[in-house]
């Protein structure tokens, strides 16, 4: 299949830090219900989601950031602002995800926002699993890793802030 470049990319970065992962194909999904259905072994909480926000900080101004929690969880943007000290936040529009990802569709956002120049901030409930699975910049496409390896490869921010 012809996938998105980044599909190629975080399989190279998971190849050059030599960590086990593995991966599907599916039917293209959107959601996490619709993703945890084709995932065999994954429960929707292994599921790595990630949202593009744009947040507005008091010392670093309006910026673009990366959250990623458990596919059942919802954003608690409350949780978010009392944590990292954002006084605003909303998500990115479509054309916005499209710019700043280079064409990956909303769905197909993979967790690796360091690809991207986004921080990343992650919901510790999500890495306390063994392992997590996302789609990794196709909606056709996911890969499972360990939480462990993820952690360290792209070096999150860590806080509570999933619903």
């Amino acid at each position: 299949m012809d996938y998105h470049p980044v599909v190629a990319k975080i399989r190279e970065v998971l190849d050059d830090a030599g960590v086990w992962y593995e991966t599907f194909e599916h039917e293209p999904v959107r959601t996490s219900e619709e993703a945890a259905a084709l995932r065999p072994g994954y429960s929707i909480n292994q599921g790595a989601k990630a949202l593009i926000v744009r947040a507005k900080h008091p010392v670093r101004g309006k910026h673009f950031v990366m959250f990623v929690l458990p596919g059942g969880q919802r954003f608690a943007s409350e949780k978010v602002k009392a944590l990292f000290g954002f006084t605003d936040l909303r998500f990115a529009t479509e054309a916005e995800v499209a710019e700043i990802t280079g064409g990956v569709q909303p769905g197909g956002v993979p967790p690796f926002g360091t690809l991207f120049g986004l921080p990343v901030y992650a919901d510790e409930s999500l890495l306390l699993n063994e392992k997590i699975v996302f789609n990794a910049g196709d909606k056709r496409f996911s890969v499972a890793m360990r939480a462990s390896d993820y952690a360290v490869l792209v070096a999150p921010e860590r806080g509570e802030f999933a619903a």
